[in-house]
């Protein structure tokens, strides 16, 4: 017999994990169309050059190649994520949406890496972007759409921690290595997994560049204090030298948050943060990346930023984009790890089961089921006729919060008797009057 086996870094979703999986999907859809983001979709396998040489090298070997029938002579590969097919999509069609054109998209991605703890090969992405414009209310407005997105998933100890590639660049523009800015930036992008010393090395190793030049990028990637403190030290940093790209990202930085203290984001909500790099080459100004406060090790659970010249690639159209994009899955370990609420261990997305004690009754256990989901309340009626303990066993096993009983003389008397499974209690209510004693029931705590 075959093994029934999954493959390393892919996994199986039983209901009590795929339930609240679902339930951040809708979330997080809830929150992109408040927005104004408007749902598009892509194949997960696109030709390999649209794929290839978008992330950099290092994303280029983590791409699964597709190998497709015999007649089919074209290369093919699984997309790594949501942003490039974007890009392609938008390049393709954008004649026809207009600009600037808001964007989601939820939807599995592959990646030929380690698995390890929230890290898998196969994983779910739920991105949304705005394409052709670049103005730094749409960079904002990202930041503003990460936050209200974490609100709504229940999670407020969060902290999103900005910074701008136009600031690492006017760096490297300003000690002469602005060439060089594809391997420096991606071995920046390592600085909490490999420590400082070993990113100089690597610096040095990988983009030919000094040990002092190294550590000056490092030095400035580790300046620290509050958010006036660190954008004082950096325009202290390139006072009286006209480089327009750090000016330029300084300036946007310091707009996103007045903005976002204008409308509310809690204060250390937001974090500049000049080691983040984000190691896909393409990005282009704000970068960056959501952490859980309470457990940070987890690492980025909400990441992205602009990306100017992605699009160039298939059109000669500009067409500049900036985004976010959220890790389903490794959220969703953490919020296991967490003890989320939302991870109640229940196998159903039912409420209410209805337990049959006369399958002569059947008819009218369906007709309380239609009434129940009518009002809003999802049902189940439970197929045999078991013993009423089996039947309990069964709501209680699955997570029900209500189980309905009516046998003959409950329905001669137009009666149902409602048992709270939770508080262990059970009350007898005129049949009419059931939804709304359900609704109070479940409107109440848990």
């Amino acid at each position: 017999m075959i093994e029934p086996r999954t493959v390393s870094g892919f996994r199986d979703y039983a209901p009590n994990v795929m339930i609240p999986r679902e339930r951040i999907l809708q979330t997080a859809r809830n929150v992109y169309r408040s927005f104004g983001f408007t749902p598009i979709d892509t194949p997960a396998a696109e030709s390999l050059d649209v794929l290839l040489g978008k992330g950099g090298d290092e994303s280029d070997k983590l791409v699964y190649r597709v190998r497709g029938a015999k007649q089919e002579r074209e290369e093919m590969g699984l997309r790594f994520d949501l942003t490039v097919p974007f890009a392609r999509f938008a390049a393709k069609n954008i004649n026809d949406l207009g600009t600037p054109f808001k964007r989601y998209a939820m939807g599995p991605v592959w990646r030929g890496e380690r698995p390890g703890q929230g890290r898998y090969r196969e994983f779910w992405q739920c991105d949304f972007d705005t394409i052709g414009t670049t103005a730094n209310a749409s960079d904002t407005e990202v930041v503003l759409v990460v936050n209200e997105l974490f609100a709504a998933l229940e999670i407020p100890r969060v902290e999103i921690r900005v910074n701008s590639r136009l600031i690492l660049n006017g760096l490297l523009e300003s000690l002469g290595i602005a060439d060089k800015a594809v391997p420096l930036l991606r071995s920046l992008d390592k600085l909490q997994k490999i420590g400082r010393e070993k990113v100089i090395e690597e610096m040095v190793r990988e983009a030919g560049v000094s040990a002092s030049q190294a550590s000056q990028v490092l030095a400035l990637a580790e300046t620290s204090g509050t958010n006036e403190d660190v954008l004082r030290t950096v325009s202290e940093l390139f006072a009286g030298v006209d480089n327009k790209s750090a000016t330029d990202g300084i300036r946007r930085l310091m707009e996103l948050l007045a903005v976002a203290a204008k409308t509310g984001v809690p204060e250390g909500r937001i974090k500049i943060d000049l080691s983040i790099a984000r190691g896909l080459d393409y990005y282009t100004g704000l970068i960056f990346e959501t952490f859980l406060l309470d457990l940070p090790a987890i690492g980025s659970v909400c990441s992205g930023g602009r990306y100017d010249n992605l699009a160039s690639l298939y059109t000669k159209q500009v067409l500049p984009g900036v985004g976010g994009s959220l890790g389903v899955d490794r959220l969703l370990a953490a919020m296991e790890e967490l003890k989320h609420p939302w991870l109640t261990g229940a196998t159903t997305p039912a409420a209410v089961l209805i337990l049959q004690l006369d399958a002569d009754l059947l008819g009218e256990y369906q007709q309380i089921a239609k009434t129940l989901r009518d009002a809003g309340i999802a049902t189940e009626v439970y197929p045999d006729t078991k013993k009423l303990g089996q039947q309990f066993q069964y709501a209680e096993k699955r997570g029900y919060r209500i189980g309905v009983i009516a046998g003959g003389s409950e329905m001669a008397t137009g009666t149902v008797k409602v048992k709270d499974l939770t508080a262990k209690q059970e009350t007898t209510v005129p049949r009419a009057e059931l939804a709304a004693v359900v609704q109070k029931l479940l409107a109440g705590p848990s």
